[in-house]
């Protein structure tokens, strides 16, 4: 349903700018409006997700820790439900849900640490026997009590969470402590739109190390990941990037002319290639490069239809294939636990349905993503540097808490 309260079709720019002045609920439906049209896809799903969880977070009601965690997981639930192709929304729900509960851990901590103290300062004293004037005793009245953030949010026991089914600290209750905490969670909701919105520029940063003087360099159908990144290798070497496509060509369209036109002014020569063609040229190849969607547990990747082509080819010509990625796109489960969809693209990319008899006669799908098991990466190139497939679940573990890792909003 599209949103009540625009008369005009939104966008993301204009919903983005819209959040402070609209009801959380309204910008919620609106950016459900705007996933189920696949009018925000790719990485900018990533950065909407952050965007309103920040609001559900600074905007909704909620009297406690685990009220909190089911209203951000309810709004996950609904956007994953809108997009059940963009993996990413799942893991910035539990990047937010982890950051949530380690708030609340961190100012246990401190409450506890607050009342050790407290205990120490009223054990009795030892009369003094000296005539010398003795220091002066402990006492509790002389010692201020902690007063965490947590001490003041917590009761003296916990409960299950409906949520993951783990314990978590319930609040008492006073607004001004709730606003404290909502404080902090916002903070860090920030702070990982900061990572996404600078991933790319950090994987390029590494460019330069990946690509040598003189290499042929594979691109399949280039993200704008990619391209950043390629662009970034060619002010400093020289090389030659072999384009490659899967999509038909429009007459006279030149495919990837933008960033054909980069490349060849920074001194980069490039060649376009067809996807049926990607074997004749492996020999020449070095590497290849794409991008991922989502990188799974088990190592493989979501990726653009045709990109397991090139991993092929290049496994079998013994070529390395780099992934890049922002680390915000790892997701903690593998693709058979997560209900994983693959989107699908217009037919008449291949099929010209200007023929009336072709319209009666064939139904066409034009699957536009797939996955790529992980024996055909040799690298994962993140945003924290190269990565092996062994490291993988060490990144992830760092990134989400374990009571979130199954969490899989995409199922219904």
């Amino acid at each position: 349903m599209a949103p009540s309260q625009m008369s005009y079709a939104p966008t993301l720019g204009k919903l983005l700018k819209s959040l402070n002045t609209q009801p959380l609920e309204a910008s919620i439906e609106a950016l459900i409006y705007l996933l189920k049209r696949r009018q925000v896809k790719g990485d900018d799903v990533a950065n909407a997700t952050a965007h309103m969880l920040l609001q559900v977070v600074a905007n909704s009601k909620w009297q406690n820790v685990d009220q909190l965690l089911a209203k951000v997981s309810n709004t996950g639930h609904r956007l994953a439900q809108a997009a059940p192709t963009e993996q990413v929304i799942g893991n910035v729900v539990r990047r937010v849900m982890g950051l949530i509960r380690d708030e609340a851990s961190e100012d246990r901590n401190a409450d506890e640490m607050g009342d050790s103290v407290s205990d120490l300062s009223q054990l009795p004293t030892t009369p003094t026997i000296s005539t010398r004037p003795g220091p002066t005793p402990l006492r509790a009245a002389t010692l201020p009590m902690s007063k965490s953030m947590f001490n003041l949010l917590c009761v003296s026991e916990t409960v299950q969470s409906p949520v993951t089914g783990a314990s978590t600290p319930m609040s008492q209750g006073a607004s001004a402590n709730m606003h404290a905490l909502r404080s902090e969670v916002i903070d860090g909701i920030e702070e990982i739109m900061d990572e996404i919105s600078q991933a790319d520029d950090q994987i390029a940063g590494f460019a330069d190390i990946q690509i040598h003087p003189g290499d042929y360099v594979l691109a399949y159908l280039p993200s704008p990941t990619v391209e950043r990144f390629l662009v970034k290798a060619a002010a400093k070497r020289r090389f030659t990037v072999f384009l490659a496509s899967a999509e038909r060509q429009k007459p006279g369209e030149v495919p990837h002319a933008a960033l054909r036109k980069k490349l060849n002014g920074l001194g980069v020569n490039t060649i376009s290639l067809a996807s049926n063609g990607l074997m004749a040229y492996m020999p020449r190849v070095n590497k290849v490069v794409i991008s991922a969607k989502a990188v799974y547990a088990n190592g493989g990747i979501s990726t653009e239809s045709g990109c397991s082509t090139a991993a092929r080819a290049a496994q079998e010509y013994s070529k390395p294939v780099i992934v890049l990625s922002g680390v915000y796109k790892f997701c903690p489960v593998d693709p058979s636990d997560d209900g994983t969809e693959f989107e699908q693209g217009d037919s008449s990319t291949y099929v010209d349905y200007a023929d009336g008899e072709a319209v009666d006669a064939l139904e066409v799908e034009n699957i536009v993503g797939e996955y790529l098991p992980p024996q055909y990466v040799d690298v994962y190139l993140t945003n924290l540097g190269p990565q092996t497939r062994d490291h993988l679940a060490t990144i992830m573990a760092d990134h989400y808490k374990l009571e979130d890792m199954g969490l899989s909003l995409h199922l219904p």
